[in-house]
């Protein structure tokens, strides 16, 4: 029997991830199929389920990867198929972004769809630059309008006699290419030539560049910058209100290229922190975590860990995977015993308290050293301690506690292996972007980033979360210019910001 199948047209905003809808999430989140352009936010592909079917049908100007038709047919064979289709398109589906015809195949061939509107950048850009579409001192009416049309019409349906004596706010998308026609037709029309005029490129990401000038200099300007798509233009009185509330390009790490090499599960705490900032995130993981070698002892370890005085943990990971263990074996929290706790972190130990369980003992200074020193001040002699660790782990806890007299058990939890999936391309974007910083959360992203051979860009810096990253660092010949001085992502966040505050 053959499940019924839908298609979901989602609009996945105009690029900053915390613009997507929850119900764009949700479909994306339910996909067994995902149709996607090419986004500015390639995270929204980490939302998708485990097997989930990606297909890029990405779209520039001039580079169609997959055309019109073949993507048609695409979406229509797998939902007829009893497929959930996610069909991804930046910002709103229905504003020149051929959704309608789309939706129009899709309800030809009599199967399920749905439409699920985005803010477009058509909006939300000029937002992001400080500029209200509307505003009652300005305008009360906004049009909006294609720079670009079919090109197989044979003729332009854009009335710019029309257009140049239209009140109000005008804004068009995906213009750039013909901007000196555009902005001269105006004139020609009868439009004042000194009309304020703002352009908008990759509106609402890190990478937000605004111009401004008026229709006669605009092209000029950007000629000059070497201003180009994708970008949103803003056309009225309105754009002078930029230079009060341009608010999104005065974040502290504005202009900012920062690379985050945690793993993918782990990258968003530090990206979001880092774009709240203002910077422009790359997430590139260099590793991922993978489950013990010897699933058997790991398994035994969690199974006995009522049976110790101490439960050591050394990361947010041991932590989870040493929960996700210890929950499928026993159903209640309880069957823990009570043991003592000791976190290497405050990150470590806000991963405890989430599965409600109290901690301790945290050392002042978050690295192994620091934690024996915690331990010296108790007396441990022949208590009993499983350490729960990563595979790679130093042997400075292990060593460091049997020479206090404690008796310790390892459990190995996890084991950090080399990220060789790039699905979002962003390998590609730092070595086409470069950087201006690349930031490493522990050793092992820091060996395994440089174990990718990238090269490294001019000006480039990098930054450790403290001093056992930063020793990886200096022996793989990249000493950091910024160093956390507390160990973990706050702390690193803050290290950041003092950096380009300097």
């Amino acid at each position: 029997m053959t499940t019924k199948g839908i298609c979901y047209l989602v609009g996945a905003g105009p690029g900053d991830l915390g613009l997507v809808t929850l119900r764009a999430k949700e479909c994306i989140e339910t996909a067994d199929v995902l149709v996607y352009d090419a986004l500015s936010s390639p995270e929204l592909l980490r939302w998708t389920k485990k097997g989930c079917e990606q297909i890029y049908v990405g779209k520039r100007a001039k580079d169609h990867a997959v055309p019109q038709d073949q993507i048609n047919e695409i979406i229509v064979e797998h939902t007829k198929n009893g497929k959930v289709v996610t069909r991804l398109k930046g910002g709103d589906p229905m504003i020149f972004a051929r959704g309608g015809e789309e939706a129009a195949e899709l309800a030809e061939a009599g199967v399920a769809f749905e439409i699920v509107p985005g803010i477009s950048s058509a909006i939300g850009g000029p937002a992001y630059a400080g500029i209200p579409v509307t505003h009652r001192d300005h305008n009360t009416q906004l049009t909006i309008f294609t720079g670009h049309e079919d090109p197989t019409k044979g003729y332009s349906s854009i009335d710019y006699a029309q257009l140049a004596k239209t009140p109000g706010t005008k804004v068009f998308l995906m213009g750039v290419a013909r901007l000196r026609e555009i902005t001269s037709s105006f004139i020609s029309n009868g439009a004042e030539a000194d009309t304020p005029i703002a352009l908008v490129r990759w509106a609402t990401t890190g990478s937000q560049w605004t111009i401004v000038g008026t229709l006669e200099t605009i092209a000029d300007i950007a000629e000059k910058e070497g201003f180009s798509s994708p970008a949103v233009a803003v056309i009225g009185n309105v754009v002078n209100e930029r230079s009060k509330i341009n608010w999104f390009e005065k974040r502290p790490l504005f202009g900012k290229r920062i690379v985050v090499t945690r793993t993918r599960e782990q990258a968003g705490d530090l990206s979001k922190r880092l774009r709240d900032l203002g910077a422009d995130v790359i997430e590139l993981p260099t590793i991922r975590i993978e489950l013990p070698e010897d699933r058997e002892g790991f398994a035994e370890g969690v199974t006995h860990a009522h049976e110790y005085d101490w439960l050591v943990f050394t990361s947010p990971n041991g932590v989870e995977k040493f929960f996700d263990g210890f929950f499928s074996t026993y159903e209640d929290a309880r069957s823990l015993g009570n043991p003592k706790v000791a976190a290497i972190g405050p990150g470590t130990a806000a991963k405890i308290r989430e599965y409600r369980i109290g901690v301790d003992l945290i050392p002042d200074k978050h690295v192994a050293e620091g934690l024996i020193d915690a331990f010296k001040k108790i007396n441990v002699e022949n208590q009993t301690m499983l350490w729960v660790k990563a595979a790679e782990s130093r042997d400075v806890i292990y060593d460091g506690l049997m020479k206090l007299g404690a008796i310790v058990d390892e459990c190995v939890a996890y084991r950090t292996v080399p990220e060789t999936d790039d699905y979002t391309g962003a390998q590609a974007k730092f070595i086409e972007d470069g950087a201006d910083m690349v930031t490493f959360t522990s050793s092992s992203t820091a060996e395994h980033f440089f174990g990718l051979d990238l090269e490294w860009p001019e000006n480039c810096v990098a930054a450790s979360i403290g001093p056992i990253t930063t020793d990886t660092l200096k022996k793989l010949d990249h000493r950091p210019a910024v160093e956390a001085v507390k160990h973990d992502i706050p702390g690193l966040v803050k290290a950041v910001l003092n950096h380009f505050r300097k």
